[in-house]
């Protein structure tokens, strides 16, 4: 029986903003390391010896995400994954639910479900874990992996365990889910050794979690089941019947299933696997400098970063050089366009900052001044009034849409590569240091026909120079707007 990877790869991660923006969450970050989360999660089965897995992960995510993940996953050396585009968040169950319907296309494997947005520090340990729940998956239980806490940590939910079931075997019975909890109730869990903080991360075969939803949450089965049948499949995408999917009820693996299963015994046991793999959540910047390496002061830092008589604290550089002076307890956070100080103990309070720029209609929350593209990137690198200037790359092979502007002129210089550009009925060729001009109302779109990035600086002039003034006449990805 093999082992089908399913990665959910939702949520914004506003408690690590700045680098966590709307349109470029912490799963497509590398926090930790030189690949994203996403591409660490990808890889935590490579090499598995214990059972056959999938070498095509099964991912969950929304349609703003779903290029950014095809490439990330590419970059790994992930061919042809299946990914499936949610037209609104519902929460875990549903995704996991639209898996397991996709998964049983080809037969009846064990769902290895994974957030796409944790650290496991010691992959060893973690594959470890992964064998031992698979036996009792296979067998036709619903396993939780349960991590074995170091501290009374009060941001995570917690498991409550039983008895062992077998002899030798790691799993226990699973007996609640509980919130979380104050810090003495916290102390109290982890002294007696029964409790284990809630991962996330949960491992059944395919049918055995569709018996279970049908059961419990008929509506959410029949929602899921409505939506992946009026699928429409696109190159690595399956694209939902979006109708039949907003009637689907939201609700989380653990309150739809994993709680209630002591009431339907013949569903399924289910079982906890303890788990000591230096798993984070990452859920803020405190937890980032907890998995993060560090020095003999404890400071951890990313980017170009000077420390100065500094104590366990994180520097994030996005940009440039930050140096940090007589800082104690603190994490700073640099990116091109927002700086964010804060003390590690009110890490958590990252997101009432995200709020109140969401309130004022900053666009700071949204997305980054570095945008992604399925065709490459753009970086905005200067504006005044009446003009924006941007940094282009062109991936090899890629084009732009075809498009017109109601309300600007643009200009555009090779760097690097050559463009092949349409304005209007002509279509020609322009190759390093040359230029060209795109008149307001022109139809136009940039190509790169060659074999290495195409590098253009664009300067955009005019009385609106917004990303809605687009009118888009042909699309080789299948974008409206």
């Amino acid at each position: 029986m093999i082992i089908k990877s399913v990665i959910l790869s939702g949520g914004s991660g506003t408690r690590l903003w700045p680098a966590s923006r709307e349109s470029y969450p912490k799963q497509l970050l590398p926090l930790t390391g030189e690949r994203s989360l996403l591409q660490e999660t990808g890889l935590r089965l490579k090499d598995f010896g214990a059972r056959e897995v999938d070498p095509r992960p099964l991912v969950v995510t929304n349609e703003e995400y779903r290029f950014i993940i095809a490439e990330q996953l590419r970059q790994i050396g992930v061919r042809s994954p299946q990914i499936v585009l949610e037209p609104f968040g519902r929460n875990t169950a549903p995704a996991l639910t639209l898996a397991a319907l996709a998964a049983q296309e080809e037969g009846d494997p064990i769902l290895l479900v994974m957030p796409a947005d944790h650290v496991i520090t010691d992959v060893a340990a973690f594959q470890q874990s992964i064998a031992d729940g698979s036996a009792f998956a296979a067998d036709g239980a619903l396993v939780t992996f349960g991590i074995v806490p170091d501290r009374p940590e009060t941001g995570y939910g917690y498991i409550r365990s039983g008895d062992a079931l077998a002899e030798g075997q790691l799993g226990r019975a699973l007996l609640e889910f509980v919130e979380k909890p104050d810090r003495d109730t916290a102390q109290r869990y982890v002294d007696s050794g029964e409790y284990f903080w809630n991962s996330g991360i949960f491992m059944m075969k395919a049918s055995v979690w569709m018996r279970a939803i049908r059961r419990f949450n008929p509506d959410m089965a029949s929602a899921c089941e409505a939506a992946y049948a009026g699928r429409k499949p696109d190159a690595d995408f399956i694209r939902l019947e979006q109708g039949a999917f907003e009637r689907c009820p939201s609700d989380s693996i653990d309150y739809a299933v994993m709680e209630r299963l002591a009431d339907a015994p013949e569903l399924g046991t289910g079982v906890v696997v303890p788990m000591a793999a230096g798993w984070s959540d990452v859920g803020a910047w405190d937890a980032l400098w907890a998995v993060s390496d560090k020095d003999a002061a404890g400071n951890a830092g990313r980017g170009q970063v000077l420390f100065e008589d500094c104590r366990n604290t994180l520097v994030h550089s996005g940009s440039r050089l930050v140096a940090a002076v007589g800082c104690d307890d603190m994490v700073v956070v640099e990116t091109p366009d927002a700086v964010m100080v804060a003390h590690k103990d009110h890490t958590q309070d990252v997101k009432k900052v995200v709020a109140r720029l969401k309130a004022e209609g900053r666009s700071l929350t949204k997305s980054h001044r570095k945008v992604y593209r399925p065709w490459g990137w753009y970086d905005s690198i200067d504006a005044g009034e009446r003009f924006q200037v941007k940094r282009i790359v062109v991936n090899p092979g890629a084009k732009l849409s075809l498009q017109m502007h109601h309300h600007r002129a643009e200009h555009w210089v090779v760097v690097k590569g050559t463009a092949e550009v349409t304005c209007g009925e002509r279509t020609f060729l322009l190759g390093e240091n040359e230029s060209t001009y795109i008149p307001l109302g022109h139809t136009h779109r940039l190509a790169n026909p060659g074999k290495v990035p195409l590098e253009i600086i664009e300067v955009q002039s005019g009385s609106y120079l917004g990303e809605d003034d687009i009118v888009r006449f042909e699309d080789t990805y299948g974008r409206s707007s």
